[in-house]
């Protein structure tokens, strides 16, 4: 029988209201490897209300204060790497390599916003009149609400909740129902660092705890991962009870392979970013851009690499790519191999669930003959798929890789230099790389994409800061007199008074 998972509710680990259960289940074997609360509105407002009751306490909490349980948090995320990636992969399925760079990239985040704890930067500037002084500031702004979804249990949280804290917010945290064993471990990380009582809360769920949590009227920040269609979703309910809200959804990104690409690396690059976490990251690449001379030689390397990938449970060490998160996932990719073939697209590698008697896999797919505007080069399938597009020249795959409702992060191979700066001019997604795949941000750059993919609003880095902080500006007049700013400058400078 699999563990109950609760609710963590003010420092509490508490059962839902609503009673309602659903399982997880790991997707290697379809057994079940933890059972959760799909919780309601009524869970929701109670961690909502333990948020709200922390959250004069911790804000303020000295901001280093806060920055040292961060550290804690890090060096905890440290001790846990091993059996946290186990469970990741257990419950969401990808490879243990790389649901262990899942906790890396909590902890990474975990230690630069501690280290935010003795920054959080402002700024003075001139101000107008003598015997004035002015100044910016971050302040907090009071209970967050994050929605993150499965693919990245650890890091995708993490992105949004260390900044969060650190700015002296507190939070209610909506994981993706597919991970709830997972979450309930990275929340009792914070516990354990010695996070105080009902700063963080978490309630597990669907669609129904994720809506409570964006309608409740005391969450003033909404912060999303997830579908295009469902972020946009969050975004009107949200906008209509005016908060502040940002988004972090779909991507549909490109390789662009020049000619004169390094052949081998650029093999490489693109099998890791097609067919790592088996496509389901909201930057795998999902579309070769490739130029007329090299696409022959390039299709037949990446055609025998993906029948070469070794499918299977992801706690296998031998395993390359493990399977796909759940049935809907699974039927949803599978569909995509009708539309390639309803338009004439040749499936070049892959296509079919692989023999393997349980679980969700699918096997590593190529599309070949694709042409800009079919539903395979536009629409985000969210699996281990890679469609390729031919091109005859550097403009025209920059128009084609460009011409999406999505607009995350894109990558060029090239040994021309004035190639590669005109990319990175012209590309228009938020994350541009060189001679890279797609895959691989790092927790110090602002994070996000353009178009269908965000609103504008990045995380990581300094910007990540900007979601969950609103700026103060402070005026200190000290001449000991009304001071008419902008009315009549010139005769205050000159009558000689301080």
């Amino acid at each position: 029988m699999s563990d109950l998972v609760k609710n963590y509710v003010g420092g509490q680990w508490v059962e839902s209201r609503s009673g309602e259960r659903f399982d997880s289940l790991n997707p290697a074997t379809e057994e079940s490897v933890a059972t959760a609360y799909n919780s309601s509105a009524e869970d929701v407002a109670a961690a909502v209300e333990a948020a709200k009751a922390a959250y004069d306490k911790w804000r303020l909490t000295p901001a280093p204060r806060r920055g040292e349980i961060l550290f804690t948090v890090a060096e905890l995320l440290k001790q846990r790497k091993q059996e946290l990636a186990q469970l990741m992969t257990q419950e969401m399925g990808k490879i243990v390599a790389e649901t262990g760079g899942d906790v890396q990239e909590a902890i990474d985040m975990a230690y630069y916003m501690g280290g935010e704890g003795r920054r959080l930067m402002g700024y003075t500037a001139p101000v107008e009149m003598p015997n004035k002084f002015g100044m910016a500031l971050r302040d907090s702004v009071g209970v967050v609400g994050l929605i993150t979804p499965w693919n990245f249990p650890l890091a995708v949280p993490s992105w949004k909740m260390l900044p969060a804290l650190i700015a002296g917010n507190t939070v209610v945290w909506k994981p993706g129902e597919d991970v709830p064993a997972s979450s309930v471990a990275f929340a009792k990380v914070f516990e354990d660092a010695g996070l105080p009582p009902g700063v963080l809360n978490v309630v597990t769920g669907a669609g129904k705890t994720g809506e409570a949590l964006v309608n409740h009227p005391d969450v003033r920040i909404i912060s999303f991962t997830g579908s295009t269609d469902t972020g946009i979703r969050v975004y009107t309910q949200a906008a209509q009870l005016g908060k502040k809200v940002t988004l972090e959804m779909g991507g549909k990104n490109a390789i662009i392979v020049m000619d004169d690409a390094n052949f081998d690396l650029a093999v490489q690059a693109i099998t890791w970013s097609a067919y790592g976490t088996t496509g389901q990251r909201c930057t795998a690449t999902s579309r070769l851009i490739v130029q007329k001379g090299i696409k022959p030689k390039l299709v037949e390397a990446l055609i025998a690499k993906a029948n070469a990938i070794r499918i299977g449970n992801g706690l296998d060490a031998t395993t390359e790519m493990g399977p796909l998160v759940n049935q809907k996932a699974l039927n949803k990719v599978a569909s995509y191999m009708d539309v390639a073939k309803s338009d004439g697209v040749v499936i070049a590698a892959g296509g079919n669930r692989p023999d393997i008697a349980k679980g969700y896999f699918f096997q590593p797919t190529l599309f070949d003959g694709v042409k800009p505007g079919m539903r395979v080069e536009q629409e985000e399938i969210f699996g281990p798929v890679l469609s390729v597009i031919e091109v005859e020249s550097l403009e025209e795959a920059i128009h084609v890789n460009n011409n999406t409702r999505y607009g995350l992060s894109s990558s060029i191979f090239t040994e021309n230099v004035n190639a590669a700066f005109r990319a990175i001019r012209d590309i228009t997604t938020g994350i541009v790389y060189i001679n890279h795949g797609t895959t691989g941000a790092e927790i110090q750059f602002p994070f996000g994409g353009t178009r269908g993919t965000g609103n504008g609003m990045r995380e990581a880095g300094q910007a990540g800061l900007n979601s969950f902080t609103e700026w103060k500006s402070v005026y200190v007049d000290y001449s000991g007199r009304l001071q008419r700013a902008q009315i009549d400058t010139d005769a205050i400078l000159s009558d000689g008074n301080d």
